[in-house]
């Protein structure tokens, strides 16, 4: 899963882009601060801070999410990459040997 690219954040940046992301989603399904609130059993203030800072407990992120019909995305927070095959190992680093080209330098 790669909402955004995190190599370059700092952690900081990470959790404000979360919190605006939830902000868009909010305006984006028509929903106020207070009915979201509401909906997720927070208190407003909660959600006002959430998506201006990023900064919200996990429990508190979590019943956004539910909220916001957005909690699929959270059980990949955490997601073991996927098993592969032997085989499937093989074959992808010998697809990446065929794409790898040196460059000639003229003489």
């Amino acid at each position: 899963m790669s909402f955004f690219d995190t190599r370059l954040q700092t952690p900081d940046e990470i959790r404000r882009g979360i919190g605006q992301r939830a902000r868009e989603l909010r305006i984006a399904r028509s929903t106020t601060q207070s009915e979201l609130a509401r909906a997720a059993g927070v208190m407003q203030a909660t959600v006002s801070r959430f998506e201006s800072t990023g900064r919200i407990g996990v429990e508190g992120l979590v019943k956004i999410a539910i909220a916001l019909r957005a909690e699929a995305t959270l059980s990949e927070l955490f997601a073991l990459p996927r098993t592969r095959t032997i085989d499937e190992i093989v074959r992808a680093r010998a697809t990446e040997a065929k794409t790898r080209r040196r460059v000639r330098h003229r003489k």
